[in-house]
């Protein structure tokens, strides 16, 4: 047997595809994507959608997404997603056009708080209003 037989093609594209030093965390998640025991590609699709978005991990208590061990980063997230769908795409044989247009399916971010209008630029009181009229 020839060390190229000793993995399952999957995995031995996702280490083509991710061979370089600095992507070898997207090497393990484009694996992950081959491993998937999902038996279509949209679930596939799906779990990757579970493994790299942080999400809380009891339904309704928002702070318990920091035990979730996905990447975290907004950024992160959505190249562990691409890697996660690109072993998809070897496991199921789907081209690769059709990989690199998948996108994750996340709810809205919130929208943003309202920063506070700073010191410097809230309107002054004149200084009338602070002095009194008489002396003492």
């Amino acid at each position: 047997m020839i060390p190229q037989q000793w993995t399952p093609p999957c995995g031995s594209k996702c280490t083509q595809k991710y061979s370089a030093f600095t992507q070898i965390a997207w090497r393990v998640f484009c694996k992950k994507g081959c491993d998937a025991d999902s038996d279509s590609w949209e679930d596939c699709v799906g779990d990757c959608s579970e493994i790299c978005y942080k999400d809380p991990v009891v339904k309704d208590i928002p702070w318990t997404a920091v035990i979730d061990r996905s990447p975290g980063d907004a950024k992160y997230s959505e190249e562990c997603f691409h890697a996660c769908v690109a072993g998809c795409g070897y496991k199921f044989d789907v081209e690769a056009e059709k990989v690199n247009k998948v996108k994750p399916i996340r709810p809205p971010p919130p929208p943003p708080k309202p920063q506070p209008i700073p010191r410097s630029q809230r309107p002054m009181k004149s200084p009338s209003e602070d002095v009194p009229a008489s002396s003492a």
